[in-house]
């Protein structure tokens, strides 16, 4: 099947745009990050239960599940309203806007 370079959902009355959903993520199994968003909508009970109220660094892996990760420590500038962030503060005096999971299309966000 044929994608798109972007895909929008729509969850709990927000638009949730997933980029490149086509993108193979698990190589092996040959599923894509859209696949993966599906999963993490049909598994969203349990795992918002396991995130609630917790800021969250995002691990990303921009080449898929077997290319190199890195984490991303601080929400990125660009975060949609329905995803809420808090400000955490450290011993140093430094703050810093961490993602916190909390509805769906937060969860297909990240």
């Amino acid at each position: 099947m044929v994608r798109s370079e972007s895909e929008t959902l729509t969850l709990d009355g927000h638009e949730v745009s997933i980029s490149n959903p086509g993108k193979i993520f698990f190589a092996d199994a040959g599923i894509s990050k859209l696949d993966l968003v599906h999963y993490y909508l049909a598994v969203a009970d349990g795992a918002l239960l396991g995130v609630r109220d917790r800021p969250m660094a995002l691990k990303r892996f921009v080449d898929g599940a077997a290319g190199e990760a890195f984490f991303q420590k601080r929400a990125p500038k660009s975060v949609p309203s329905f995803v809420r962030t808090v400000e955490l503060s450290f011993p140093s005096g430094r703050t810093a806007d961490e993602v916190v999971v909390d509805n769906r299309a937060a969860l297909a966000w990240v």
